[in-house]
């Protein structure tokens, strides 16, 4: 992607707007159905409202968590979401009104907030450090202890309780609920999810959940043999205020959807009772997009935040759930290899975010030649192009995307890719044993240093928050 220089206009919208407010938010259960929504205040100039809703299953029990409770589960979510609307103008204050925040609690939503934003930022040519992006603010005069509604204005000094001002301490309630043995699998339509869900759902009680749900996401999980009331869908909706001004020229760019889901996850969990929460984020999703720098497309799928994430869990909000992802020991590559097995879902999956709308690869972006790339030690030219409709390899205008792909280019693509260690090493596998590397594709120098294919796929990294019976399931896949 193409950089602009829009310092001057992020200069200029934080003089014209100071102040982006967390006004409320808003949470109903009816008939089995829970919604959300959230009020965002831009300057008292544009409102934003988002909502959420999680229709009916049988397997949820909402009406048996605390009101207190859900509406601390419901916040964590509109703290997340407030990102995607801030970015709009970038107002120096950020004030948040339905519950009071400690230090630490505020170093965590800066933390990821400003890594969550690092592609916008670098993008949009924007320069700022992490104390200068925002001040975040808890609304003058209160202090919360529990649900909004007990909310008071503090008159005077801060009142001592054991020791700790109430500033310093959690103004929302922890969750109290017993979970059970069950986990939730995100779906994304991918490889990454599909090998998840395939590991996993043999070996214990498995949901899959989907965000906004699209042709891939549901007929994988319709591959998978679960049916409509077995599988959960949350239906987000963003703001049309936003995508107005998005339109006439304002800050525009990613923001950290992984971390929201991460927070649906744990809602999700507590409505279930389900006590394991599965991602298939792999180990390559903590390289930097561009190098020498902690800018990375994937940062909420980074183990940086997943452990970050962990922690303010287990401090602010519940220690049963298990939040951890499943494919962190893994490279991409080890997961090709997974997924080229499992091939009932190899004409339904796809990972191309530009056809995601019409269930297709465009074949055009770095997700779909990625995806080429990362299978191709695995799966004959032949399945490769029923999977993708057209030889990828033969595409001589995919030059560029290839050279930031293997390395050759300054940044990688600004997309869920793989490293550029596992790209060389298909390259060499590719060019050298299968063929299917073709003319088009020669004038690229081929990389002659690094591991080779079979040197990734022995691989297996302990760095990584798998509960032993996960970590044990994953190895008998690998045969480890």
């Amino acid at each position: 992607m193409k950089r602009t220089d829009n310092q001057s206009k992020f200069d200029a919208l934080r003089e014209a707007f100071s102040t982006f407010t967390f006004e409320s938010q808003t949470v109903k259960r009816e008939g089995g159905t829970l919604s959300l929504a959230f009020d965002f205040n831009l300057d008292d100039r544009y409102h934003f409202r988002p909502t959420l809703e999680i229709p009916a299953r049988p397997f949820f029990d909402w009406d048996g968590i605390p009101e207190d409770q859900l509406q601390a589960l419901a916040f964590q979510i509109g703290m997340t979401e407030l990102v995607s609307y801030w970015k709009i103008a970038c107002p120096k204050k950020v004030v948040v009104k339905p519950y009071g925040l400690t230090e630490k609690q505020k170093a965590f939503w800066k933390k990821l907030y400003y890594n969550g934003l690092g592609e916008f930022l670098y993008l949009n040519g924007i320069s700022v450090s992490e104390a200068e992006l925002m001040e975040l603010e808890n609304d003058e005069g209160i202090d919360t202890l529990a649900f909004p509604s007990m909310s008071y204005r503090a008159q005077g000094a801060s009142v001592s309780m054991d020791g700790k001002t109430r500033h310093d301490m959690p103004s929302f309630n922890r969750i109290n609920l017993p979970l059970e043995e069950k986990t939730l699998v995100p779906i994304g339509g991918g490889k990454d999810s599909v090998v998840t869900l395939e590991c996993l759902r043999n070996a214990m009680p498995v949901t899959p959940l989907i965000v906004n749900p699209r042709g891939a996401t549901l007929n994988c999980v319709k591959t998978a043999g679960y049916n409509d009331n077995e599988f959960i869908v949350i239906n987000r909706t963003l703001d049309p205020t936003m995508l107005k001004l998005n339109a006439e020229g304002y800050l525009n760019g990613h923001t950290p959807f992984s971390a929201l889901l991460a927070f649906i996850s744990i809602l999700v969990a507590f409505g279930s009772r389900s006590k394991y929460i599965a991602l298939s984020n792999e180990n390559s999703a903590n390289e930097s997009t561009v190098p020498g720098t902690n800018i990375n497309h994937q940062y909420s799928k980074s183990i940086e935040f997943e452990s970050d994430f962990r922690n303010y869990v287990a401090e602010n909000l519940n220690q049963e759930v298990q939040y951890f992802s499943f494919l962190r020991p893994l490279s991409e590559l080890q997961i090709a290899k997974l997924f080229s097995e499992c091939e009932a879902y190899h004409p339904v999956f796809r990972s191309c975010n530009a056809g995601s709308k019409t269930d297709s690869w465009c074949g055009k972006c770095p997700k779909c030649l990625f995806t080429w790339i990362i299978l191709s030690p695995f799966l004959s030219r032949e399945k490769l192009v029923a999977i993708f409709g057209k030889d990828l390899m033969a595409d001589e205008s995919l030059r560029p995307i290839l050279e930031e792909l293997n390395g050759t280019a300054a940044v990688k693509p600004f997309e869920c890719v793989g490293t550029v260690e596992e790209v060389r090493a298909c390259m060499k596998d590719a060019g050298i044993s299968t063929g299917s590397m073709t003319a088009a594709f020669a004038k690229v120098p081929e990389p002659v240093e690094g591991p080779t294919v079979e040197d990734i796929l022995r691989r297996f990294n302990t760095h990584h928050f798998l509960p032993e019976p996960f970590e044990r399931i994953l190895k008998n896949h690998l045969h480890v």
